[in-house]
């Protein structure tokens, strides 16, 4: 049985590597074969082709379930119902919406924005909207987060914005199908109202319904630095130990009080049952209360049978029913973490010799899945926390002994005894304020984690039987072998640079500029795009994360080219994450905290055999605050490229008028994001780029780049490139002048690619 999941899984995965799922006419094709592989008895190779076949049908419909791009930026007019718990920001609310009648033919399952909403939104509800909407589009770049990805897994078709006219209309407050909601919405507002002077607020509603949108970024940093993330959001081990609980409990009172025409065993099956499907149903039936109640119904079923399954049955039955129900549920990282973390611990106590007490037993747990899961945590996070296993052992069984049974109990009475419910909550509180103080010693730890580049997928194969070796039983010879084929994990570097080679990445933004160039030993950022809100910004969302994926742990010099928010934004997390030795700018004013240097025409420095400078702005200019822009030139002995900023006509002008043709460069950043204000004849003349990357959001409402300019560009013979079409773009300046797309190189079926690109070769070696 076990095998047969396992190829099954192992068909699933196969689909996902896919950069573009097969025509349809081919699915008869793979119904026949599969006919065939029954035919012969081949249940392997069956299982592996039905689970191929499977996985396509499911990402075929998920993916014919988007947006049309001709729909893209219109005003539609949509009913439907507020798909789960509203997330509340300073001026605006977002939520997930499942349509129900539509003017047009979109998505089933939107992510809209309300800004400055003059209505109270509540989960359950029934609008009347009118928005706009675009396809699936986030930022793309190594080590950051695939948003388009995340869109999919959860079969969002859309995202957009509510349009404040005409006015929303709220249709109903609640209906028999969102009658789940409307109860998550209730318990949400009553622990609001009982707990509104307690700071542990966020943490009790993540406790209890799964609510984690109001925990705070330092929270969540906390959490990451101390490996407790797991503990804060309802997971399966909270469904599983809670389900456990009442079973044993029921087990003992059933047996207490003699009634024998049941037996206790299949009354307690029954119970916890009822009891996982209840927990589950207060987060709103999440992917990982999904996985874990479906779990314990499988093995409360063989109870109830009294069937005598192994473990690891039960795991692969589990596991088959999940990827049935959902063969997508391979690109969450949960899945990864929950069901290997479960056979890890299957693995290291079962079929041992010996029995482990209760507290010894915890013990092992706790440091079996804290060791065992470390490299799956380095290879999705890049981030492992060298303290987790003390951390867990102290907060694992404060949240699972007392938090989490104590706070149910007072979310079930504090309707019915609200009194009762404020004194549980009380010692809820107490407890959480505690462990809150420990996990924040913790943190302060010197290294507490570790950050370090995606290891390769050789390293991971390395690792795993590590882990086997590592946690075998007693006895196994040269256990301690397992530690050492980890080292792979962390003692790997990401490709040197060669002396005298630039390695230029563009970052994909949206419509922002930040720039990171990379020669052998030294790092120079340009630029770290935008600030959105006080916990989210490029430089930590985007900046951050690449330059941990490439190894870099200090930065030589950023340059902060102006003061607009789309190329400062994101200085404040960069500098609070990365060591950096020097700061340009032409805005020192507004980067006093950092010390800067004033950027003007002049200054130079060598790394490497590679010669930097900057050639504007000129001393006492008193241009714009674009044409105040920090122009850096670049030259390599291979090549030489030229970051602009956003600097406009003026600036180029006094470009040109100051260096002429000693402007060439073969790398040419798009001044303003390709606007119609930048990029003039002249000025392109004198640089003769070979190619143009253009940071530009999707769909921006600039509508940079500007058409005209594109058509100067293609008068060059440049080769452009945009980064809301490529993801991050990559320049090399060696011998060759390589140019490389994040999307075409990383893409896969399931993220957004332009029909048609008017600058032909996405990836190309030029002489």
């Amino acid at each position: 049985m076990v095998a047969l999941v396992l190829f099954f899984l192992a068909g699933i995965l196969l689909v996902q590597q896919m950069t573009i799922l097969p025509d349809v006419a081919w699915f008869p094709v793979a119904v026949v074969g599969l006919g065939v592989l029954a035919k012969l008895r081949s249940w392997h190779g069956f299982f592996f082709g039905f689970a191929i076949l499977w996985a396509m049908v499911f990402a075929s419909i998920r993916q014919n379930d988007r947006l049309p791009e001709h729909l893209s930026g219109q005003d539609i007019k949509i009913q439907g119902y507020i798909a789960d718990l509203p997330e509340h920001e300073s001026n605006h609310v977002r939520f997930n919406f499942n349509v129900a009648e539509a003017a047009n033919q979109i998505p089933n399952k939107l992510r809209l924005t309300w800004y400055y909403p003059d209505q109270t939104i509540k989960a359950g509800q029934k609008w009347a909207f009118t928005v706009r909407l675009k396809p699936p589009h986030g930022n793309f770049n190594p080590g950051g987060f695939d948003y388009e990805r995340w869109l999919f897994f959860e079969g969002i078709g859309a995202t957009g914005y509510v349009r404040p006219k005409p006015q929303p209309q709220l249709l109903d407050n609640g209906s028999t199908q969102t009658s789940l909601l409307v109860w998550r919405q209730l318990i949400a507002e009553q622990l609001e109202q009982i707990l509104a002077n307690s700071s542990s607020l966020p943490l009790i509603k993540a406790l209890t319904i799964g609510d984690g949108n109001s925990l705070s970024a330092d929270q969540w940093d906390i959490f990451r630095k101390t490996g407790t993330t797991h503990l804060m959001v309802i997971s399966g081990s909270h469904i599983g130990l809670v389900a456990g609980l009442v079973y044993l409990l029921v087990i003992r009172f059933w047996a207490w009080s003699g009634i024998l025409a049941w037996s206790p065993q299949k009354v307690a099956a029954i119970v916890a049952l009822v009891t996982a499907i209840f927990y589950a149903g207060l987060t709103g039936f999440s992917v990982p209360a999904q996985r874990s109640a479906l779990m314990i119904a499988i093995a409360m079923v063989a109870v109830i049978q009294q069937r005598n399954t192994r473990p690891y049955n039960i795991l692969a039955v589990a596991l088959f029913a999940v990827l049935i129900v959902d063969p997508l549920v391979v690109l969450s990282a949960g899945f990864w973490l929950s069901f290997i973390a479960v056979s890890l611990i299957i693995y290291s106590i079962t079929g041992r010799l010996g029995k482990l007490g209760f507290f010894r037993g915890g013990f092992k747990i706790n440091w079996v899945t804290s060791v065992g899961l470390a490299p799956l945590l380095l290879f999705f996070f890049q981030q492992v926390s060298l303290i987790a296993p003390l951390a867990n052992l102290i907060a694992v069984p404060i949240i699972s002994l007392v938090v989490v049974p104590l706070a149910l109990l007072a979310t079930l009475v504090m309707f019915i005894a609200p009194l009762v419910a404020v004194k549980l909550f009380f010692v809820v509180d107490l407890a959480l304020q505690g462990l809150w103080w420990i996990l924040i010693k913790s943190a302060d730890l010197p290294l507490s984690t570790i950050n370090h580049s995606q290891p390769s997928w050789w390293a991971l194969a390395f690792a795993i039987p590590g882990i086997l070796l590592l946690f075998a039983p007693k006895g196994m010879p040269s256990r301690c072998l397992g530690l050492i084929m980890l080292f792979p994990l962390i003692f790997t570097e990401s490709s040197k640079v060669e002396p005298g080679v630039v390695k230029l990445t563009l970052l994909d933004v949206g419509q922002g500029l930040s720039a990171v160039v990379q020669t052998a030993n030294h790092v120079l950022v340009y630029d770290t795009g935008a600030k959105f809100s006080a916990t989210s910004d490029m430089g930590q969302s985007v900046l951050v994360p690449f330059l941990r994926s490439q190894g870099v742990n200090k930065i030589n010099t950023l340059i902060v080219s102006h003061g607009d928010n789309d190329h400062i934004g994101g200085v404040d997390s960069l500098m609070a994450s990365m060591h950096t030795e020097n700061v340009l700018t032409s805005v020192p004013q507004q980067l006093s905290q950092y010390f800067p240097t004033q950027c003007q025409a002049g200054q130079s420095w060598t790394w490497d055999k590679v010669k930097f400078s900057i050639i504007s702005p000129q001393i006492g200019n008193n241009s714009s605050e674009n044409d105040n822009s920090c122009v850096l030139q670049i030259q390599a002995p291979k090549g030489t490229a030229l970051l602009t900023g956003d600097i406009e006509a003026i600036a180029e002008s006094r470009l040109l008028e100051t260096y002429g043709n000693k402007l060439k460069a073969d790398v040419l950043v798009a001044p303003h994001h390709g606007s119609q204000t930048s990029s003039t004849h002249a000025f392109l003349k004198a640089v003769r780029p070979s190619i143009i990357l253009i940071p530009a959001g999707y769909n921006n409402q600039f509508g940079h780049p500007h058409l005209e300019v594109l058509k100067r560009y293609q008068h060059l013979n440049a080769t452009w490139l945009n980064s809301a079409d490529e993801g991050a773009i990559q320049v090399t300046l060696d011998s060759h002048l390589g140019v490389e797309s994040w999307r075409e190189v990383e893409g896969q079926y399931w993220n957004y690619k332009k029909i048609t690109h008017k600058h032909g070769v996405l990836r190309q070696i030029l002489p």
